[in-house]
Parts: C-alpha cells; sequence; structure tokens
C-alpha cells in the first residue's frame, strides 16, 4: 500500500510539473508559484480537518514548516527552469540529486534499511533518472539545468523534513507547510502583474495537485521505509518527460528511451521490494 502511495504521488506531481511548466511560459512564473501555494494550502486545511490528529506538537508544525520552504523554493526554480529550458531535461535534473540527498540521509541518519530488491531498484532509478535528464540533441541546457540541480535541494528538504513529522499529526504538517512556502513566496508573487482568472484558477489547481502528492507521500512514509518512499514519488519526471516527447515533440534519445525503461524496472523492484 506505501509504495502505490507513493507512485501516486510521483504521478500527481508529474502532472504538475507539466502543467506548471506550461502555464510557467504563459504568466510571470512567481505568480503561477504563489498561487499554486495558495490552492495547495486550501487542500491541505481541509483535508487536515476531516484526517483525525490525535497527537499535534510544535515540533510535527516545525517540520512541517521546513519542508514547505524547501517546495516553495523548489517550486519557483522549477518553474524558471520549465519557462525557459526543454521539459525533458529540467524535470529528471531536479530528481536525480534530490533522490541521492534524501536517500544517503535516510540510510546514514535517520537509520532506514531497504530489503535487497528494493537496493537494486533504488541502483537502479538513480543512474535511470540521470539517463532520462540527459534531453535531446540541441535541447536548451544551459541555466534551466542549473535551475532544476538548484530546485532538487528543495525537493530533498521537502521530502525528509516531512517524513520527520509524527503519524499522530494527521496531516496538519503539510497544511503547516503550504503555509510556509506562501511566506516564502509571497514577497516576489505580489509584485508581478495580474493573472487573467482563468489563468489563475489554473495555478490554483496546480497547487491543489502539488498539496495532494504531498498527502500522498507522507501517507506513504508511514507505511513504508522512507527511502522507499522518496525514490518511488521521485519517479515523477518519467511523466513529464513523456508528455513533453508525445505534446511538445521534444526529440528524444537513446539515452532517454534506455532512461525511461530503466524507471520501469526500478518501480517494479522497488513496489516488490
Amino acid at each position: 500500500m506505501g509504495a502505490l502511495l507513493a507512485l501516486s504521488s510521483a504521478l500527481c506531481y508529474g502532472l504538475v510539473d507539466f502543467t506548471g511548466g506550461m502555464l510557467s511560459r504563459r504568466v510571470h512564473l512567481a505568480a503561477v508559484t504563489l498561487l499554486g501555494q495558495l490552492g495547495g494550502l486550501l487542500l491541505a486545511v481541509a483535508a487536515a480537518l476531516l484526517v483525525p490528529a490525535h497527537s499535534l506538537s510544535p515540533a510535527d508544525l516545525c517540520w512541517g514548516g521546513l519542508s514547505g520552504v524547501g517546495s516553495g523554493a523548489a517550486m519557483l526554480l522549477l518553474n524558471r527552469g520549465l519557462s525557459r529550458g526543454a521539459m525533458s531535461v529540467v524535470v529528471p535534473v531536479s530528481a536525480v540529486t534530490s533522490v541521492a540527498l534524501s536517500v544517503v540521509c535516510g540510510v546514514l541518519v535517520l537509520g532506514d534499511r531497504p530489503a535487497l530488491l528494493a537496493w537494486t531498484g533504488i541502483a537502479t532509478a538513480v543512474p535511470a533518472l540521470w539517463l532520462v535528464s540527459g534531453g535531446g540533441p540541441g535541447a536548451p541546457r544551459g541555466r534551466g539545468a542549473a535551475d532544476g540541480l538548484l530546485a532538487s535541494a528543495g525537493v530533498a528538504v521537502q521530502y525528509l523534513a516531512l517524513a520527520q513529522a509524527g503519524p499522530s499529526s494527521g496531516l496538519w504538517p503539510v497544511a503547516a507547510g503550504r503555509l510556509a512556502a506562501v511566506a516564502v513566496l509571497l514577497p516576489a508573487g505580489v509584485r508581478r502583474p495580474r493573472v487573467p482568472p482563468v489563468r489563475g484558477a489554473r495555478a490554483l489547481l496546480i497547487g491543489v495537485g502539488a498539496a495532494l502528492a504531498l498527502i500522498l507521500y507522507l501517507l506513504a512514509t508511514r507505511l513504508q521505509v522512507l527511502a522507499v518512499a522518496v525514490v518511488l514519488a521521485s519517479l515523477y519526471p518519467v511523466l513529464p518527460v513523456a508528455m513533453g516527447l508525445v505534446v511538445l515533440h521534444e526529440r528524444v534519445t537513446r539515452r532517454q528511451v534506455a532512461g525511461l525503461l530503466g524507471a520501469a524496472v526500478a518501480t517494479v523492484l522497488l513496489t516488490l521490494g
């Protein structure tokens, strides 16, 4: 069940990255990111009110807030990268380092002990994501890829911090994180030109999807080893890369095909492990 929740989180994040990247090419990225976090805050608070929290401590809220700082920064950098770079390059780059950092911290600091099959899946997933991030011939790399790399640190903070919240805290750590993300993004977002209502509504829905992805991830960490949950959730680049190739006609290389196949193998291994 934990593996399924983590994969569902990856699916949500993949859709969010694709739609958010497309919208960031039409509306200023700071406004898109801020509106998205506001939409996520609304969903997170509503969900937290519905899910019982048997014991909520200040530490749980602080961990959630730290997670929100990481995700707010990551989304801003990721949207900036997507607004000026190839989707099939920027999104996978953001995942590679975050996976490595999260797994290393989970094993060395938090004491995770994945099974042998899960270790095989992890060992397959990291190079697979690296191959996917190779991009196509002539694909714009430069600043877009650099933004993806910087965003990966924020993604790692988001995943690691949120997983530290206690199971009895319900979904309030996610709500605290969305509030922190709004606070981080507010200075940059409010100074931007007015967003048309239709595109503003889309940005809010994108944020709802991102919050849902975080909720699914948090639930997965309560049923699955952190290192495995992080890697499964971090397979989200596969969807925007595939949609970038099919919808945006970004060129595919043999390296990317090998990476996509490797990601599929890693998914099976991690699910079985």
